[in-house]
């Protein structure tokens, strides 16, 4: 479970102020996978942080309950002088999981071959984010929070990526940013839409499309 409590965050830009959260109190129940929609600079991803843990809100409180993942896919605490194997030990050992289970995971499905084991500054973008959705992916979490991860990557990688979410939300929870209305609709139960700081909740992801592609045209 997820609540946001009276959560105010604004930034100030130079055309005055931009408020992502105004006064918003909503709970996110468990076991509930629910898409976030919103216009490009709504303030979706910045949202997503704060119910990450990575960005404080200026006022209110986010209340969590339950194991909740990083944004899955999100690289940017990898150590690039270190292995990507040895990335994967560590993030294993952090999250209290097996690591030989971990590794042995994330090698089958990142798919990296040798440079598993080649420090992550070798990396292209494209190998950083398959082991980043691979390790983000291998841990069962009781809610994923997805932000465009499912974009990453070849036809193939994105096929496989999509269906092993999927899989995970069988027995779990998410919070899904995406521009694919296609994917939404594969993988939530519900959505809300963020606009002008406020949240808005719908039971059913298509009142929640209807009502976001209105916004689009105002």
């Amino acid at each position: 479970m997820i609540r946001l409590e009276n959560v105010c965050k604004s930034f100030r830009t130079p055309t005055g102020e931009k408020v992502v959260a105004d006064n918003i109190t909503m709970t996110f129940p468990r076991g509930l996978s629910i898409g976030l929609l919103g216009r490009n600079g709504a303030g979706k991803s910045t949202l997503m942080e704060m119910i990450a843990g990575q960005t404080s809100p200026d006022r209110g409180r986010v209340v969590r309950r339950g194991s909740i993942s990083w944004p899955v896919g999100f690289s940017g605490s990898f150590h690039k002088d270190l292995s990507g194997a040895q990335n994967v030990r560590f993030v294993a050992r952090v999250y209290g999981v097996d690591t030989d289970s971990l590794l042995d995971f994330v090698a089958e499905f990142a798919d990296l071959g040798g440079h598993l084991h080649s420090p992550v500054r070798t990396y292209s973008s494209g190998m950083k984010s398959r082991l980043a959705f691979a390790v983000s992916i291998g841990i069962p979490f009781d809610t994923y929070l997805v932000d465009e991860v499912t974009s990453v990557g070849d036809a193939h990688f994105r096929g496989r990526s999509h269906a092993m979410l999927q899989y995970r939300l069988r027995n779990a929870g998410a919070i899904v940013v995406t521009h694919s209305l296609k994917q939404l609709r594969s993988l939530c139960d519900a959505a809300i839409i963020l606009e002008n700081g406020r949240l808005t909740f719908f039971d059913d992801p298509e009142l929640a499309i209807a009502s976001h592609k209105a916004n689009l045209v105002d």
